[in-house]
């Protein structure tokens, strides 16, 4: 990635970040995102800092992380750091990371629900499914190995009694499923006081995931 690129990805997460909060998908300074970038150093990662409002952070205040964890310049990454390097090692395909704690995805998963096939969107994370990981304390070990086993064959998943994650082959595409995503749970929710919902066959999502190659930011 030359200079000129660098720069232009430190911007757009800087700008995804104020749009998460302008949107509601997040509050405060608890999401964070990670960008894969390849340099001279070898593979690595742009990452939002940690616990810098939005309003005030710069492209300059982006973090810049090996794959190995090490951070290669000034500046202390999100306290997520662990399970962006993770992911972004373990799955190539991957360009972004988007995690935030919407309002509707954290109810869900502070009861640990996953989201079911009740509409035929949850097929855009890549199964039947949208599962929740177990909880673990944020920023450890034990909640990037839970988050990278939820996330197996799909793009987005819910931390137990924490939030959401979304991934993406790019930056537009995590931001689109993670907003996919919180309007599934609030869908979800709202069909619960009602009793549970009736759910879609694992057939149809089948046909529905054949459709869906390069439906919108899907595929």
């Amino acid at each position: 990635m030359t200079d000129h690129a660098a720069q232009d990805t430190r911007q757009a997460i800087v700008e995804a970040c104020r749009e998460m909060n302008r949107s509601g998908l997040n509050q405060g300074t608890s999401g964070n995102i990670s960008v894969r970038e390849g340099t001279g150093e070898g593979p690595g990662l742009l990452i939002t800092p940690s616990g810098m409002p939005y309003d005030r952070m710069g492209a300059g205040d982006i973090v810049a992380m090996g794959l190995d964890g090490q951070v290669r310049a000034a500046g202390k990454p999100s306290s997520e750091w662990r399970f962006h390097v993770d992911i972004l090692r373990a799955r190539p395909e991957v360009g972004a990371v988007v995690h935030a704690h919407p309002t509707a995805c954290t109810s869900l998963a502070i009861m640990g629900r996953a989201i079911p096939p009740v509409h035929y969107m949850v097929a855009i994370c890549g199964g039947r499914d949208i599962r929740c990981a177990p909880y673990a304390t944020f920023g450890t070990e034990a909640l990037s190995r839970h988050a990278l086993a939820a996330l197996e064959g799909r793009t987005a998943c819910l931390l137990a009694h924490h939030g959401m994650i979304a991934l993406g082959a790019t930056l537009d595409q995590a931001m689109w499923r993670a907003v996919e995503v919180e309007t599934l749970a609030r869908q979800y929710l709202g069909c619960l006081p009602l009793g549970e919902p009736p759910e879609l066959s694992d057939d149809e999502i089948a046909r529905v995931l054949d459709r869906m190659t390069g439906y919108g930011h899907a595929g």
